[in-house]
């Protein structure tokens, strides 16, 4: 007897230019404000506006929102180790572009 796995996969299309609220952005990312906040604190996410009632986060904001709340609650990594691992993550996309630009060539 074969047994059917149904996965879902939990997606939104935001536009690059789109700017989103702290309130917003924690809605988005199922964040609270405190996570946000010390996401910011440590360099995590980079708003506009000095104060945090003026904050505009753009769109790939919410990518690195959702995969910092990811990080941290289900690999239980705190906000310095998130900081470290999202970085990483940048770095490795980053030279995977730069390779597979290099082997077309």
């Amino acid at each position: 007897m074969s047994k059917t796995v149904i996965n879902y996969l939990e997606c939104q299309v935001v536009e690059e230019d789109i700017h989103l609220t702290l309130c917003e952005l924690c809605q988005a990312s199922h964040a609270s404000e405190e996570t946000i906040t010390s996401l910011v604190l440590e360099g995590v996410l980079e708003p506009s506006g000095q104060q945090a009632q003026e904050w505009q986060f753009s769109g790939p904001s919410l990518r690195r929102a959702k995969l910092a709340q990811h990080l941290a609650e289900e690999l239980e990594i705190n906000t310095p180790g998130v900081a470290l691992v999202l970085d990483l993550l940048e770095r490795i996309e980053a030279l995977q572009a730069q390779l597979t630009r290099i082997s077309q060539h």
